[in-house]
């Protein structure tokens, strides 16, 4: 068997990524995750994320494909979900989706940060 490199994994999200990242998704949410009859097809949904890709990747510490992108996605929501929960004591379904409300400030995009 040759001797390749190991697998190395890709860099963090850097902060103008997951700006970038969260800024598009927001803005074609209801395209990408909305329910019922309305909504976009499978094929719709890939075209929203690779304009996503390439909104994202030039602000990139490393090139990001589509699935790299909605595991982050993933993960900003569940963080939220469980910062939530802890602070309701509650561990229930969260209400209306409360993204970014809850981040730390050292969480939120450089523009949405409080002044001191």
């Amino acid at each position: 068997m040759a001797e390749d490199s190991p697998k190395r994994r890709k860099a963090n999200f850097n902060e103008a990524e997951t700006e970038v990242l969260i800024e598009q998704v927001l803005k074609h949410e209801q395209l990408l995750f909305a329910a019922g009859p309305g909504r976009a097809s499978p094929g719709q949904k890939r075209k929203v994320w690779e304009l996503i890709r390439h909104k994202v990747n030039p602000v990139a510490a490393c090139p990001r494909d589509v699935e790299d992108l909605k595991k982050r996605w993933r993960d900003l929501k569940r963080r939220d979900r469980s910062k939530l929960c802890r602070l309701s004591q509650g561990c229930g379904p969260p209400g209306p989706p409360a993204l970014g409300l809850l981040l730390a400030p050292e969480e939120l995009p450089p523009a949405r940060r409080p002044r001191r």
